[in-house]
Formats: structure tokens, C-alpha cells, sequence
């Protein structure tokens, strides 16, 4: 009990993050890659050049889990509205267009439904790993694959396994967002890309603990073995994370 104990811990004091964040919060950073007006705004065309390699390769392995997670949650989302998506408590929450949003759209951030958000990252995160010039994982096609396999078979399961299958990923994305923009620091202030860049870590990590939030609404901790399938399914997106660190 304890490991979970701390992890509802975690996640309350990440939930306050979010929440203080948004009080505050205007415009969302990542506009930034989706306003025609700011195509050729050195934030989002430059990438730091003279940073130590120790933290130019925590840059690289940073944004390659990032765009990679966003792939898998893209996926687990898919899975899930292809087996519960004419569900009517549970289609409308992760219901979403088919195709990645343009480019060019200016998202707003209220009323997007859960996958719908997620394309928005993931459209976002493919512009950072080509403006920080980052090598995608390798693990690629694992993640699509892997997360829908997830997605479909935890839908499978039920509505509130579809939930506790959410809760424990966000949970999981939302740490790991965290702790990024504590190693961000270290990187130089002064280069435009960086604010902007902190800025939109901290707006997916908000996304991703309100995801939460709307699972556990929606009586994720009322699955069957809840606390065995997070365990499962949270122990297997940090594996995940790891090796898209690595390849």
C-alpha cells in the first residue's frame, strides 16, 4: 500500500501545480506552433546550440519520450473509442476527429475532448523534435501498436478499466512532465526556444492531470483489481519511457 500511497501523494501535489497554473494561465504556449502569424518566430524555429553535451543529450532523450508518449496515448485513445466509442457515458469523453488536427489551427483549450487534446500534442511535439533537431525513438511502431493494444484491450474490460487504464497513464506522463521542467532549468534562459518550451511542457502536463481528473470522475477506481492495473499498466509506461530514452 504504501508505493501507492505515495503515488496519490504525488499526483495531489501535481494536481495543485496544475491548478495554481491555470489560474493564472492565458494564452496557450503552444499557439506558438499552430499561429500562421508566428511561423517565423525564432521561439519556434531555433534550438540552443552551446549547452554542455551531457544536457544537450537530456534535451534529445526528453523530447523523444515525449513525442513517442503522445504517439502511444494517440493510440490508447484510438483503442479505447474503437471498442467504447457508441458507449454514450463514454464515447463523448474520448471521442475525437479522425485526422491530426492542421497545422495551422489555433486550438482552444476548453471543451476538447481527451483525444482530441492529445492530437494537439502530438501535432506540437513533431514540430519540437524537428526544431531541436531530435532523432525520433526507434521504438516507433512499438508505441502505436503497444498503445492501442492497451487502449482496446483495458476498453475490453469495461468502462471504469478503460478509466483506471487512463488515470494510471496520466499519472505516469504527468511525473514525467514534472520532472522535465525541473531539468529544463538548467538550460540557458536567455535562448528564445526555451521559455516557450517550459511554457508548453507545463501546458501538457495540465492536460494530462485534467485527463486524470475526468477518469477518476468517471469512476476509474471502481474497475475490477484497480490497484493491480495501475500498478501493471504504470510500471509499463515507465519501462516504456526508459527505452525511448535509449533508441
Amino acid at each position: 500500500m504504501l508505493p501507492l500511497a505515495r503515488n496519490a501523494s504525488r499526483r495531489s501535489v501535481l494536481a495543485c501545480a496544475s491548478r495554481l497554473h491555470s489560474t493564472v494561465a492565458h494564452a496557450a504556449p503552444s499557439v506558438a506552433y499552430t499561429d500562421p502569424a508566428r511561423s517565423q518566430d525564432p521561439s519556434v524555429l531555433t534550438t540552443p546550440r552551446d549547452i554542455p553535451p551531457a544536457l544537450r543529450e537530456e534535451l534529445e532523450s526528453a523530447l523523444r519520450v515525449d513525442q513517442a508518449g503522445e504517439l502511444a496515448a494517440n493510440w490508447i485513445y484510438k483503442g479505447q473509442h474503437d471498442v467504447l466509442g457508441r458507449d454514450p457515458a463514454t464515447g463523448p469523453l474520448i471521442q475525437a476527429s479522425t485526422a491530426l488536427p492542421s497545422p495551422t489551427s489555433i486550438f482552444d483549450r476548453n471543451g476538447q475532448d481527451m483525444w482530441d487534446q492529445e492530437k494537439k500534442h502530438l501535432a506540437v511535439m513533431n514540430k519540437l523534435q524537428i526544431q531541436h533537431r531530435i532523432r525520433p525513438t526507434l521504438l516507433w511502431e512499438f508505441a502505436r501498436l503497444g498503445g492501442y493494444g492497451l487502449g482496446a484491450v483495458t476498453a475490453l474490460m469495461g468502462k471504469e478499466a478503460a478509466m483506471a487504464c487512463t488515470e494510471a497513464v496520466e499519472t505516469v506522463i504527468g511525473e514525467h512532465y514534472d520532472d522535465q521542467l525541473k531539468a529544463f532549468e538548467q538550460l540557458p534562459a536567455d535562448h528564445p526556444s526555451v521559455p516557450l518550451l517550459k511554457g508548453v511542457i507545463r501546458e501538457f502536463r495540465d492536460d494530462e492531470l485534467e485527463h486524470l481528473d475526468i477518469a477518476v470522475e468517471n469512476d476509474s477506481q471502481k474497475a475490477p483489481a484497480h490497484a493491480l492495473l495501475s500498478t501493471v499498466v504504470g510500471a509499463g509506461c515507465k519501462v516504456a519511457i526508459e527505452l525511448c530514452k535509449r533508441f
